[in-house]
């Protein structure tokens, strides 16, 4: 079945149907990875989003039942040039089609994806539908997309795909954890938990209001705020409470969670051009001269003006275009970076993230000890 890609800018782009025949709607951004769209299209960071693929052939090694970064797809919509329609993968359960179908996601593919990026790159991130091609025609069968809408959908994501009960997993194969690490999901992936498990950590995930007053009922040694969906602003009520858990353990920030803390702090974001989406983005880190190539998506960034006065410096910055990528604060056994060096999909140049994270709550047990006996 043929359908549409309509931008908000006028450009339509036809293809044909894949997943979920029907139509769709969100924000179109892309993604520059040759490979992880499993993980991209269990991501919920990409809530309310349509997403592209960059890489021209996508679906080769399949789908399987083990890399999903959550429990379901979260894309508003899938794009890409050329589906593979017969995966080749020991661990393969299903071809792309098959997994759309199944989560009720839309998709296009046979379309012209370095035109549509380009577009997106010259214009900056725009909303979309994605529709039947029939559904648009006029009895004349012309294509007539005028009273197409474009609403804002952005709002009350991290509500959406935060979870709302409080869950615990305790690592495999390990008689006692050697440490409780409390996550703050604001739509976190899965491969935190295993980051923090293969390093011997317990890990309870709490909904993304969690007060400080029910943390500390934990007992946690440290603090994670999540990655997650959409503007950090949507959420700004909440980062006086974050700054209260952040001032009481040692806590650890990671993309979405990176801008809460920098927002709980005084500093302030801001919306990007097209945003930072890939598994190939070189990050500095400029406390030691390293270059690391890390794993990003987000749209938004912290303004590094804005960091005056906050108490929070920059330690990282992106080497293509100088965004801040990671903040430490000056006194306070806090940090957190704008990427993700959990991976899942991308390199893992920046594992060593976590052990750095349970150093700095070893050398800060006692603060720890005072926040949990209040």
């Amino acid at each position: 079945m043929k359908g549409l890609l309509v931008l908000e800018n006028g450009d339509v782009f036809e293809g044909n149907l894949i997943g979920n025949l029907s139509n769709t709607y969100g924000e179109v951004v892309f993604n520059t990875g040759m490979t992880g769209y499993q993980e991209v299209l269990t991501d919920p960071s990409y809530a309310g989003q349509i997403v592209i693929m960059t890489y021209p052939l996508i679906g080769n090694y399949g789908i399987n039942v083990d890399d999903h970064e959550s429990y379901r797809s979260h894309v508003a919509g899938f794009i890409i040039g050329e589906m593979c329609p017969t995966p080749s993968n020991f661990r393969s359960s299903f071809t792309i089609d098959e997994y759309l179908k199944s989560q009720g996601v839309v998709g296009l593919s046979d379309i012209d994806t370095r035109q549509l990026v380009r577009i997106i790159r010259e214009n900056g991130t725009m909303k979309g539908h994605i529709v039947p091609e029939e559904q648009v025609k006029n009895p004349y069968q012309e294509i007539v997309v005028d009273d197409l809408e474009f609403p804002d959908i952005s709002k009350d994501l991290v509500a959406r795909v935060s979870r709302k009960i409080r869950a615990t997993f305790d690592p495999a194969n390990v008689k006692k954890p050697t440490h409780h690490i409390v996550i703050y999901d604001f739509g976190f992936k899965q491969n935190m938990i295993r980051s923090l498990h293969v390093i011997g950590c317990k890990v309870t995930i709490v909904p993304f209001n969690t007060s400080l007053d029910e943390v500390a009922k934990l007992n946690p040694d440290g603090i994670l705020f999540s990655n997650g969906p959409g503007d950090p602003m949507d959420i700004v009520a909440i980062t006086p409470e974050l700054r209260r858990v952040a001032e009481a353990f040692p806590t650890m920030g990671i993309c979405f969670g990176h801008q809460m803390l920098a927002l709980a702090f005084g500093a302030k974001t801001k919306k990007m051009r097209y945003g930072h989406r890939g598994s190939n983005h070189p990050v500095k880190d400029l406390r030691n001269g390293k270059v690391y190539i890390t794993s990003q998506n987000h749209g938004y960034i912290v303004e590094p003006e804005s960091l005056k006065g906050t108490d929070m410096e920059v330690t990282h910055i992106n080497v293509n275009d100088g965004t801040v990528e990671g903040i430490e604060h000056n006194s306070l056994p806090i940090f957190s970076v704008q990427y993700h060096p959990e991976a899942c999909p991308g390199p893992k140049d920046s594992l060593y993230f976590f052990g750095e994270f349970i150093n700095m709550i070893n050398t800060h047990k006692e603060r720890c000890e005072a926040a949990c006996q209040e």
